[in-house]
């Protein structure tokens, strides 16, 4: 059993010596009994630091959950931090969806065999290699995926929100806007997060990768960054900065500015990887319970957006009731699954009409990504892949939920509800202040078609696009195709 650091108040006490993380970030806790620590993460590159950093950092635990975790720079790097900190003694359990571990058998299996790590897959595939068969076989099992995102080291500080592990999620190369969030939280919300790793790590959804995997001894290669890498220009001007990074010697300093706020961890039932949740248990009426509805202001980030004819209905009331209601979305010049698009667009004139404020991000750089639909679980290799929602510049949620019925009903999610009215409304300002110049912001003509707005040089000046811009007509047909087929349940 790993060692569980519990805080003043909670019914905890730490009981054996404080590790190094411990020691720089407890009697900040002490400090505010009652509050969890937030400190946002939302550049890329620090993002990459601060999971890269805790690592060096950790003495007795690692508790890492997530989605996808690529095969590339980045990921390569973290698993070498991850072998070298269970070399020095460190308990790992990496608990990963099975999704998206093609070409990562050797990789996982190598890193299984060392005594101090131990793997686990969420809802895997039985065929390793034609993982389309699985879906023919077992569809109603392997639609349902483990979306939630943790990184918690020491029992002691965690990370949670939209980023998986990967190149696009840490600004690898330039990063455009609102990529995606996470925070860095430390204090009683670290409690919960460990409970909720456990309550997936023992859940019937969940095998030790050695039974699904044919171990063979393999090379080391597959798990660190290879030479070849290390040696480009790309890799070195990175690892210089992550080198550069203050981020420990603020943490253990006490000078990393944390957010001191009321903060729960809102987190799926792992049966609902199994279609075995309780409706009750779901994360939208969890989140509406603890939340409430807005009063005053609405704001929405979510790289994907379906809100279904309820949810309209529900947004729609919102707004009869004086509530100003925000959306910032992916455009479909820069969604790269596009049937997730379809179950958007067919809902924006309404919206429209009924004064709802739509944002729709473009692609970085102005530049269309290539072709590629990730099917629909999705990769977000897209221009925005944050979730959060602000309600009245009071509190935000900040996590892996994404608003459309593939979250809501099919994969598991979790995330943060923090009260905070400073980090409310600096996601707020960030959002209104910088949508002109990043995003499409859509309006109705007096004939009622949907335009595309954009202020490239001076807010006083507009260039109005009346279709969608940067996309092909091929595109726009295929989601207005799609968009009137019964598929939204899948989205």
């Amino acid at each position: 059993m790993t060692e569980i650091h519990q805080w003043p108040d909670a019914g905890f006490s730490a009981t054996t010596a404080r590790s190094r993380l411990a020691q720089a970030v407890i009697p900040l806790a002490e400090q505010h009994p009652e509050h969890s620590g937030i400190f946002p993460l939302d550049e890329g590159l620090d993002a990459f630091a601060a999971r890269y950093l805790l690592i060096s950092m950790a003495e007795r635990s690692l508790d890492i959950q997530y989605y996808i975790w690529q095969n590339d720079m980045s990921g390569r790097l973290l698993f070498s931090a991850v072998l070298t900190a269970a070399q020095r003694g460190v308990k790992i359990r990496l608990l990963l969806d099975d999704n998206n571990t093609g070409g990562l058998d050797d990789t996982l299996s190598e890193l299984n065999r060392h005594p101090n790590i131990e793997i686990r897959l969420f809802n895997p595939f039985s065929f390793r290699t034609l993982r389309a068969l699985g879906y023919i076989t077992d569809f109603a099992r392997l639609n349902r995926r483990m979306h939630n995102k943790s990184f918690t080291v020491d029992n002691t500080a965690t990370i949670v929100g939209g980023r998986n592990i990967g190149d696009e999620y840490f600004a690898a190369g330039d990063e455009p806007l609102f990529t995606d969030l996470d925070v860095l939280a430390v204090g009683p919300v670290v409690g919960e997060v460990a409970q909720d790793f456990s309550r997936y790590w023992q859940s019937r959804a969940v095998a030790p990768l050695n039974t699904v995997v044919d171990e063979e001894a393999g090379e080391l290669s597959a798990v660190t960054l290879p030479q070849a890498w290390r040696e480009t220009t790309r890799v070195q001007r990175y690892l210089r900065r992550v080198d550069e990074s203050p981020f420990v010697s603020q943490l253990e300093s006490r000078s990393l500015p944390f957010i001191w706020a009321n903060t729960r961890l809102l987190s799926d039932d792992p049966r609902k990887g199994l279609g075995r949740a309780r409706t009750s248990t779901l994360l939208p009426q969890r989140m509406l319970s603890a939340i409430g509805k807005p009063q005053r202001q609405f704001d929405i980030i979510s790289a994907y957006f379906v809100p279904t004819r309820a949810g309209v209905a529900q947004l729609l009331s919102l707004v009869r009731k004086g509530v100003k209601i925000a959306v910032l979305t992916n455009s479909l010049a820069a969604n790269d699954v596009s049937v997730v698009h379809a179950g958007y667009a067919k809902w924006r004139k309404k919206l429209l009409r009924h004064g709802v404020t739509l944002y729709e991000l473009k692609p970085h750089n102005g530049m269309a990504p290539a072709s590629h639909d990730r099917g629909l679980t999705g990769n977000s290799g897209a221009s925005l892949h944050a979730k959060t929602f602000s309600v009245d510049n009071q509190q935000l949620f900040i996590g892996s939920f994404n608003f459309d019925p593939r979250s809501a009903m099919l994969n598991t999610e979790m995330g943060l509800v923090i009260e905070s009215e400073s980090l409310a409304t600096q996601v707020h300002q960030r959002f209104m202040t910088s949508m002109p110049d990043k995003a499409w912001t859509l309006r109705l003509d007096k004939w009622g078609h949907i335009n595309w707005v954009e202020y490239p040089d001076d807010p006083e000046k507009e260039v109005v696009h009346k279709h969608e811009p940067q996309t092909r007509l091929m595109q726009r047909l295929l989601v207005r195709l799609v968009s009137r087929l019964p598929i939204e349940w899948l989205l």
